[in-house]
């Protein structure tokens, strides 16, 4: 039997409980940095915020889930294009943000400086923003790709599965 708690239930949770979960995985937080293309600054959002949580270890390989919170500045969320190494998302910017012309990436994990390639994109032009997750050139530790093994929306903000070898 599987026992799925909310996050809201787990802030309820006794210390003593929660150090027992042990195995139960956080999610990371992923802040994306907004950065306005040229000339006067429109109204652009101040950046964006992504989760990814590893799941639990299976013998052979690892998963990561992710989301990427667009639907804080975005209505008709869906995919554009996908394929085994990345997918991208469109939608519609909010009015307040249509006129912003802007770029961005992973800027930090967990309030930790992120220094590697930035595998989650952003780019806001003409109206639209577009969410890219790109897996191309991202070695596992056998050296072969990691590969995008869900992509998809719920509540309307894209999700994501990615998997590699151990």
């Amino acid at each position: 039997m599987k026992l799925n708690l909310g996050w809201a239930l787990l802030g309820g949770l006794p210390l003593s409980l929660l150090s027992n979960l042990g195995g139960a995985a956080l999610a990371n937080t992923i802040e994306m940095t907004v950065l306005p293309t040229h000339g006067p600054i429109a109204n652009c959002p101040a950046g964006l915020i992504a989760h990814e949580t590893s799941q639990p270890y299976f013998e052979g390989g690892y998963a990561t889930n992710g989301m990427i919170k667009l639907r804080d500045v975005a209505t008709n969320i869906q995919i554009l294009q996908s394929d085994d190494f990345s997918t991208t998302w469109v939608g519609r910017l909010k009015p307040e943000y249509r006129h912003c012309e802007a770029s961005g990436g992973m800027d930090s994990i967990d309030g930790e400086a992120f220094q590697g390639h930035s595998y989650i994109r952003i780019q806001l032009v003409d109206g639209q923003i577009r969410a890219m997750l790109d897996m191309t050139g991202m070695a596992d530790a056998n050296g072969f790709t990691t590969v995008i093994t869900y992509q998809g929306l719920r509540e309307g903000n894209p999700r994501w599965t990615w998997a590699g070898t151990d």
